[in-house]
């Protein structure tokens, strides 16, 4: 049994929500987030990154930055840009990219299934990571990110969103990277009712994408817990905000590595060493992108090559048998030392989603180093690790589209964010 309940969101003004909604607060460089932040006055990124507020040499995870988030929040609110409902609501939110589109459910997921694993992960955090959104999140007493998470198909719960969907929406609008979002609101307390009692008889939801938001969440409620030790459990702190999709409607992209260097290796030193368990063919100027489970691009030395690995040595292991894995067990470890790839500074990840081109410029431009190109994890990938209780290496799963951050606030109080 899982609870996934209604809420009573902090949304945008109808006809503000295309000025206001930003993409996540963590697809940003900083630069990037400055650049946005000041090309659109309204957006929520001013709240998710309020450094972009300061000038840039302030401290990004200084308390005045977080501060400054909530004291920007509370004036949307004050003049009318943000609205509050008046009794707890679930949302439809449906994201169209490339003219194929994903619908998902808006409500929040309980603290207490996360800790019990019936929300299930696939992936470590990290804690630098999380103690900026716990911070954000508690100076703000509200969610701002939701977390993507997924289950098995419902068809009872897919009849209700698709005949929710022939209403009249309440946001419908395209970002300027051409994805189309709408949002339609269930307010209903039957069609309410039954959506929480269909959540009764699932077993398990799975994490796709926020890890780090998801954790963070949890260890607020922790905190808020040890703070108000006679808390019921009904309080807004134990649930965090949440859109939830079926698996089936997901796609999940590659996510590419770019290594700086060979570890003292020559290129072709390099290459010599991966053939004992590579068949390897070289492409020549065409970047390679696999075509199936067990291929892998590798670009160096001003040309790309067709990696296929011997699968004699696949392991019948949910993780060890992942592309990602092969490639960190096979190649990034016992080869170019790297052990860790959530801390090493040597590898960088970049999304499928930005194309092959980024990964030989950036190699092109040191004259060393090697990128390697992915074939994507699929999803019954991801769902045999979370529900084997395995984690994958580090950046397996490139999501696209992403979530827009200020469509929907989860907020702990009822009337804004007042303590």
């Amino acid at each position: 049994m899982t609870i996934f309940r209604p809420f009573q969101a902090i949304r945008p003004k109808k006809e503000l929500a295309s000025s206001i909604a930003s993409l996540p607060y963590d697809v940003y460089t900083r630069s990037e987030a400055y650049k946005s932040a000041a090309s659109r006055p309204l957006s929520f990124l001013r709240i998710d990154r309020a450094e972009t507020q300061f000038p840039e040499n302030t401290d990004m995870y200084s308390q005045i930055v977080y501060d400054k988030a909530r004291e920007i929040l509370e004036a949307m609110y004050s003049d009318g840009s943000f609205i509050q409902e008046e009794t707890p609501c679930y949302y439809i939110y449906a994201l169209t990219m490339n003219n194929r589109t994903q619908t998902g459910l808006v409500g929040c997921a309980a603290v207490d299934d996360y800790l019990e694993n019936r929300i299930k992960k696939h992936e470590n955090t990290r804690e630098d990571k999380e103690s900026d959104r716990i911070r954000h999140i508690d100076t703000l007493s509200a969610q701002t990110g939701p977390i993507f998470l997924t289950y098995h198909a419902n068809t009872r719960l897919n009849q209700i969103l698709n005949k929710a969907k022939q209403t009249p929406s309440l946001y419908n609008f395209t970002m300027e990277n051409q994805i189309h979002h709408q949002v339609w609101k269930i307010d209903d307390t039957n069609t309410i009712q039954e959506i929480r009692q269909i959540f009764r008889s699932i077993d398990s939801i799975y994490i796709a994408d926020g890890h780090h938001r998801a954790a963070s969440a949890v260890k607020v409620a922790l905190k808020r817990r040890s703070e108000y030790p006679h808390y019921t459990g009904c309080e807004e702190f134990n649930y965090f905000l949440s859109v939830l999709f079926a698996s089936d409607e997901l796609q999940i992209y590659d996510y590419n590595r770019i290594v700086s260097d060979l570890n003292g290796y020559t290129f072709e030193e390099f290459l010599n060493r991966i053939k004992s368990n590579f068949d390897i063919k070289k492409m020549g100027n065409k970047a390679v992108r696999p075509s199936c489970k067990g291929e892998i691009g590798l670009y160096g030395n001003g040309c790309w090559y067709l990696l296929k690995v011997n699968s004699a040595l696949i392991p019948d292991d949910p993780v060890g048998r992942l592309d990602v894995s092969i490639l960190q067990d096979m190649i990034l470890e016992p080869l170019l030392g790297i052990q860790d790839p959530k801390t090493n500074p040597r590898i960088r990840f970049v999304g499928g989603i930005r194309g092959l081109k980024i990964l030989s410029d950036a190699v092109d431009a040191h004259n060393d180093g090697a990128a390697f190109s992915m074939y994507p994890t699929a999803m019954e990938e991801l769902l045999l690790v979370a529900d084997a209780g395995r984690l994958m290496p580090p950046k397996s799963t490139w999501f696209e589209p992403k979530l827009l951050s200020g469509l929907f606030i989860h907020p702990f109080e009822k009337g804004h964010t007042d303590s």
